[in-house]
């Protein structure tokens, strides 16, 4: 994620440098052509663009709300993910008498889930922080942070077992699991259902099309400085898409995507400190970037 302005506007610019390349040398081809071969057919009505421009920024509005929508989704369950976290922690510290493997298995979780969601390798922390056992009870399992859960579950009905805890307090802790369970659900959902085709790819191509059109409409009233004219609205056309595109995959590799691996150490620091177990500090942001 992105937290400095002035790194986000760079890349912004970055990988819109090619697109822009490319319009500002068409617009350059077309006023020429006008200009200087005289080919009058490249002049085209300002109404019927304008109105096209018009329906573009309608789309690319619904499509950008709807990307971020999911994004800012995906970043309210995370903060359900670390609030239960901290809750699971401070339960099993107060009610199950201490029991550091469960806060370092639970600190595994977010790390977990980070690599199922981004679809990628895992980073060593599972192995870091996960206790033996557990590491052999989820080896191969499908979705391994729904079973860390459920050993960390059990592992929670042997001590309430063993310390003979009331079932009442057992089900504070089981809800505490179940609400993790639900997040991760949440987040699953997101990842798996991507954006409509209609949203990700028409507005695209639509806008590509107007940016195309555009220096048509220009090129008699502007002449000479219709690249720049053109340009300049070009860029806010292509940037609106490029937003949109940044935001509807909330856990791509991405400077855009969310923070998994600075919030699944915040969980760790948060459950690994109250039981005296030593931590690495919270993760700075590398160029203005937070992973």
């Amino acid at each position: 994620m992105i937290v400095d302005r002035r790194i986000g506007l760079f890349i912004l610019m970055r990988e819109s440098l090619l697109t822009l390349a490319f319009l500002g040398a068409w617009d350059v081809f077309v006023v020429v052509m006008f200009q200087v071969f005289h080919q009058d057919w490249m002049e085209q009505p300002t109404l019927p663009v304008s109105l096209l421009g018009s329906a573009v920024v309608l789309f690319l509005s619904v499509r950008n709300n709807a990307a971020y929508g999911r994004w800012w989704e995906a970043r309210t369950l995370w903060g359900a993910i670390t609030n239960n976290c901290r809750s699971f922690g401070r339960q099993a510290g107060s009610l199950l008498g201490g029991r550091p493997d469960l806060a370092c298995a639970m600190a595994a979780y977010p790390y977990a889930l980070r690599s199922a969601l981004g679809r990628l390798e895992d980073s060593g922390d599972i192995a870091r922080l996960l206790p033996p056992e557990m590491r052999k009870a989820i080896a191969g399992r499908n979705n391994q942070p729904n079973a860390i859960l459920y050993e960390i579950g059990l592992a929670v009905n042997e001590e309430v077992a063993r310390q003979k805890i009331d079932g009442a307090v057992h089900g504070q802790i089981d809800r505490i699991l179940s609400d993790l369970a639900n997040a991760q659900g949440g987040l699953e959902r997101i990842r798996n259902t991507p954006l409509a085709i209609q949203f990700s790819l028409i507005p695209r191509l639509v806008a590509n099309i107007f940016c195309v059109l555009l220096p048509l409409s220009m090129v008699q009233t502007l002449g000479w400085i219709t690249p720049l004219g053109s340009s300049l609205v070009g860029l806010l056309f292509v940037a609106l898409d490029k937003i949109g595109s940044d935001l509807q995959d909330p856990f791509d590799n991405s400077p855009h995507a969310m923070p998994m691996r600075t919030m699944a150490r915040t969980i760790e620091i948060d459950l690994l400190q109250p039981v005296n177990i030593p931590v690495e500090g919270p993760i700075s942001p590398v160029r203005g970037v937070l992973s």
